[in-house]
């Protein structure tokens, strides 16, 4: 956005320089990208009048004029110019002057063999405009009387400063004139000056109707007729302001739309009447505002046809295309030089609708990136009032139709609740001269009704903002009216020295146990892996995202396992052999609310050994045991106490060679061999075996005191007295709850319980195995004897017989 420095004084009451102020704006969050100083532009060019005009005697194509520059006696000048004659007032830049955009310095010359004191200057010359067909003439009947001598920056609008300034996606107040300038005057404490136009007066003898096929996209339309307009050239200082802001000037009624467009940032468009007339092949006129229908045509102002999308927003004349809706107007009803009659559209259009509608014909124009950010809705009835005042003065005519369609629901304003202690902890101390102290009240009240906010106090230190309707948009929650009273307050007043008591930084219980965690798994030789948590959609429970950029990373993922499982596959295809990995990671399930949880998952499997012609160069695929044996390692590592149930839940993996994992009566997660025919579509190795853990459950086993500090235990100096026990177990029972009745029943004198030997098959009882475990009773002040360890073995006999009426063989 270019901000006139003039057009932004007479809005709001400031003197400050152009510097001052870009620091100013830059600092509360608008970005000053450059300061267009024209006053260095023509600085030394003054109103000249050519008192006469001679041929050159020695070229055909150059004047020797004489020129009265205020001076004690006139200035000899050649010029080149066909449009220079006697009697006129024109730009002279004097002897010393630089003029920078033509990187010229004026200094005495011969031309021709004729000297030469000045130039007569056309708008090019001096940054106007681009090209030009003759020097500048001066009227004066606009501007009127002139003398020689006078500075020509006031007349030209070159004693002007342009800020070039960026604003954020959320500011869509701050792409026009008056939306700087209310914050310029909440930055700086000014006097605010906006127009105020009246309502115009109208003689309604005709009617124009209006028809909203969807009211989303176009809440609110305002139409207006406006007959017996006289088409002319924009008066000057309309031209320099729209020049200003980079717009050219067409005529007074499009000039004042792009004006309205650039003072209140609501963009407007201007047909002409009787070409509607024509379109519509009728004089009972029926404005429309509906999408286009796939294949519609639209010539725009230019000169395109294009071919029309559904999501393309239209503005039809008895529903026929005249233009694209907030984004581009159409060539067959535009106003030119003869147009007597004009239609002002005045229209709120829905954001996303315009973005969508001028991404399907590649087209964004100032009017589109107003609208897509989204225009003020209290402020239309002003822009189009404003509008209709300024083409009555300007080009004349006499209001005769005038149609509303306003579907607009509910307030403009919203309410936020404040606290002055959220804003403190957020905001932190300020500077207070030389002293360092906390935000008080009175500067939030300040500060927020400089916005143009009301408050209300609603306790201690606690109030009801409301917020102005310009601001809608963006002030939606208590942290945005603290970012507010941030910026305007000044971000460079907060204190930048730490306090004088500073804590050191650590790690969470979270963070120490899953770093933990993660460095038992590498110690194990596994390599962290990482995938992205989105994957291909199909899942039972999983969440589908509505606007994916690719299918296979369309929904989140429900599990780690498959990602692992494709890892596992692609490094096989690849030629590095057989991965052996685990991964940390986030996943996603759809209950009656989204369902997020962190886990910890695994893959094993392959010959990782080295050195193969010792078995004829073949693999040896990894045993269950050897895969179970990692696990173990790693929960021994870090002290988690786990058990392994048979589990058959996971189509996934195999039947009979998977298991679920429980920590103290807690489902941990499950472990086991990949299903034959998963591994045989996959092209996998003979056993590959997966995992997957809850952290939430690790997380929460181990951040006891007792499982966080280590205690230390001395090993006993005293031998160890071995006993073995031998049985018949039905397949049924599990050795892990074998093991826990021993453990229960040894007491503190069994120091160990370890499976030695299972056997299945002759003279074996059917549905039943021998297994046979070695028990270690071990003491820490005494060499146990027959007679201490005997009762205490026996006792473990008993129970196992009474619990799960083994059949004792020894």
């Amino acid at each position: 956005m270019r901000i006139s420095l003039n057009w932004l004084r007479e809005l709001v009451d400031i003197s400050m320089t152009p510097e001052a102020l870009a620091e100013k704006l830059t600092m509360a969050g608008f970005e000053v990208e450059d300061i267009e100083d024209r006053r260095t532009w023509a600085d030394g060019v003054v109103v000249g009048k050519v008192l006469t005009r001679e041929q050159h005697p020695n070229a055909d194509r150059l004047s020797l004029c004489t020129v009265d520059i205020g001076a004690e006696s006139p200035s000899q000048i050649v010029c080149g110019a066909a449009n220079v004659r006697a009697d006129i007032f024109v730009a002279v830049a004097t002897l010393g002057t630089y003029l920078p955009n033509v990187d010229l310095k004026i200094k005495p010359a011969k031309l021709r063999g004729v000297e030469s004191k000045g130039m007569i200057c056309s708008l090019s010359e001096l940054g106007l405009t681009k090209e030009s067909e003759g020097i500048h003439i001066f009227d004066e009947t606009v501007t009127g009387a002139l003398t020689p001598g006078m500075d020509v920056r006031p007349l030209l609008g070159l004693d002007d400063a342009i800020l070039d300034l960026t604003s954020t996606a959320n500011r869509a107040d701050a792409l026009s004139m008056v939306g700087i300038a209310r914050e310029v005057a909440a930055l700086t404490g000014a006097t605010l000056r906006l127009p105020e136009p009246s309502v115009p007066e109208s003689q309604k003898t005709k009617s124009v109707s209006i028809k909203i096929s969807d009211a989303q996209a176009c809440p609110a339309y305002i139409g207006t007729l406006i007959e017996n307009v006289k088409i002319a050239p924009s008066p000057l200082w309309l031209q320099r302001r729209l020049l200003a802001s980079g717009v050219r000037s067409i005529n007074n009624i499009v000039d004042i739309t792009n004006y309205i467009m650039l003072e209140w940032g609501q963009p407007l468009h201007a047909f002409d009447f009787d070409s509607l007339v024509k379109v519509a092949g009728t004089d009972q006129i029926e404005m429309g505002v509906r999408f286009a229908r796939s294949g519609e045509l639209v010539k725009t102002l230019d000169g395109q046809d294009r071919t029309l999308q559904e999501q393309a927003l239209l503005i039809t004349v008895n529903d026929k295309p005249t233009m694209l809706a907030g984004v581009f107007g159409g060539e067959e009803t535009e106003v030119s030089d003869s147009t007597q009659h004009v239609f002002l559209e005045a229209a709120i259009f829905d954001s996303a609708a315009i973005r969508k509608s001028g991404r399907s014909q590649g087209l964004r124009t100032e009017a589109s990136a107003r609208y897509e950010r989204g225009v003020n809705w209290a402020g239309l009835e002003t822009a189009a009032r404003r509008a209709v005042q300024l083409i009555l003065e300007l080009a004349g005519g006499t209001i005769t139709a005038q149609e509303t369609v306003d579907t607009r629901q509910g307030s403009l304003t919203r309410s936020i609740s404040l606290r002055l202690e959220r804003v403190r902890e957020v905001l932190g101390m300020v500077e207070l001269g030389d002293d360092v102290g906390e935000l008080q009240a009175k500067d939030v009240e300040h500060t927020l009704t400089a916005l143009g906010c009301e408050l209300k106090s609603t306790g201690s230190e606690t109030w009801n903002v409301t917020v102005p309707p310009y601001r809608y948009r963006d002030l939606e929650r208590e942290i945005d009216l603290i970012e507010e009273i941030a910026r305007l307050y000044g971000y460079n007043n907060f204190s930048d020295t730490l306090p004088a008591k500073t804590e050191p930084g650590y790690l969470s219980i979270e963070q120490l146990i899953s770093r933990k965690v993660r460095e038992a798994f590498r110690g194990m030789g596994l390599t962290e892996l990482i995938h992205y948590s989105l994957g291909k959609p199909g899942e039972e429970r999983q969440i589908v995202l509505a606007n994916p950029l690719f299918t296979e990373y369309s929904a989140l993922r429900t599990d780690l396992i498959n990602g692992l499982i494709e890892a596992f596959q692609y490094n096989l295809e690849q030629g590095n052999g057989a991965l052996n990995g685990f991964e940390i990671g986030h996943v996603f399930t759809q209950e009656e609310d989204l369902i997020e949880a962190e886990a910890i998952a695994g893959i094993l499997g392959g010959d990782q050994s080295q050195g193969k012609w010792v078995r004829g160069g073949k693999d040896q695929p990894m045993t269950w045991f050897e895969a179970k044996g990692i696990l173990e390692s790693v929960f021994d590592r870090v002290g988690l106490p786990v058990e392994f149930q048979p589990d058959r839940r996971d189509p996934r993996l195999h039947p009979g060679r998977t298991a679920s994992l429980w920590v103290r009566g807690d489902r941990l997660g499950t472990f086991g061999q990949l299903h034959p025919q998963l591994r045989q579509e996959r092209g996998l190795p003979d056993e590959v075996y997966v995992f997957q853990l809850d952290l939430e459950v690790i997380i929460r086993h181990l951040e006891t005191d007792e499982a966080m500090v280590p205690v230390f235990k001395s090993f006993s100096t005293y031998p160890a007295s071995d006993r073995d026990i031998a049985f018949y177990a039905s397949r049924e029972v599990g050795v892990s709850d074998l093991e826990r009745t021993i453990v229960k029943a040894g007491g503190k004198l069994l120091e160990s319980v370890e499976l030695f030997d299972e056997y299945k098959g002759d003279r074996v009882p059917e549905g039943q195995r021998s297994l046979a475990f070695r028990l270690v009773y071990r003491a820490d002040d005494r060499t146990l004897k027959d007679e201490d360890v005997d009762p205490v073995h026996q006792k473990v006999r008993e129970a196992l017989v009474e619990k799960f009426r083994v059949e004792l063989r020894s």
